[in-house]
């Protein structure tokens, strides 16, 4: 369990509800004010502060009106919350929005500091494993064995 997981838990239970009523204030006051996002899988999205939380969940909801979010499990150690996200709802274009995955919150002062962000919208349509294998590495022809004479 977390060292700090009375301040985890409550700031995990302040963004959910903030972000299931759609109160962007309370959203952003989650956050510390020098926040550091990072997305390893994706390292040009990393930002700092809240004023980018603030416009990314204002363009959310702007898109997205009836966006809900649960977290199906967390895991904490020290002051960092491991959490399994599925965000839903439907877009204004009239899509079906489903991302899922994994947020890690760094969690100070019952305020979150940090977030490595591993959540993804959810696609069902480029094939099954050997496909994704394929396309990962690439479509390099195998190697030759060297003959011996």
């Amino acid at each position: 369990m977390m060292g700090n997981a009375d301040s985890g838990g409550q700031v995990l239970q302040r963004l959910l509800t903030a972000v299931n009523t759609h109160k962007l204030d309370d959203i952003v006051a989650c956050f510390a004010d020098d926040y550091l996002n990072e997305t390893p899988a994706h390292p040009q999205r990393g930002f700092r502060g809240r004023d980018q939380v603030r416009r990314n969940w204002t363009e959310i909801f702007s898109r997205v009106p009836d966006i809900r979010a649960r977290v199906d499990s967390t895991a904490g150690r020290g002051d960092t919350l491991w959490t399994e996200w599925e965000m839903s709802g439907t877009r204004t274009d009239g899509a079906a929005f489903l991302m899922r995955g994994v947020v890690i919150f760094g969690v100070t002062a019952g305020a979150i500091s940090s977030a490595r962000f591993y959540l993804e919208p959810v696609e069902d349509i480029s094939g099954d494993v050997n496909a994704a294998v394929s396309r990962v590495l690439g479509s390099a022809q195998k190697p030759r064995v060297k003959e011996t004479s």
